[in-house]
């Protein structure tokens, strides 16, 4: 019985991986302009390595990334227009 029971803590754990670096890609895609849906697509196809490729694409111009920044809201008291589309 103990030998199921580890199978299923390390089976647990690879699943836990395997979602947050879908989570991770489909955050680093959405805030790069490309959307969510390509980050989270290849995150569940090819977990780790999609985080790496999300990481080292450029962003649009329009992004969030490049006018918020990677992390969060923009800054009290900053005044950010987007560009009409």
């Amino acid at each position: 019985m103990s030998i199921l029971a580890v199978i299923g803590v390390q089976a647990l754990y690879l699943l836990f991986i395997w979602m947050a670096s879908a989570i991770a890609a489909a955050y680093l895609s959405g805030r790069k302009g490309f959307g969510e849906r390509p980050g989270l697509a290849s995150g569940l196809i090819v977990p780790v390595i999609s985080v790496i490729v999300w990481a080292l694409i450029p962003a649009k111009p329009e992004s969030d990334w490049k006018v918020v920044g990677p992390f969060g809201r923009q800054k009290p008291g900053v005044d950010v227009q987007k560009p009409a589309a």
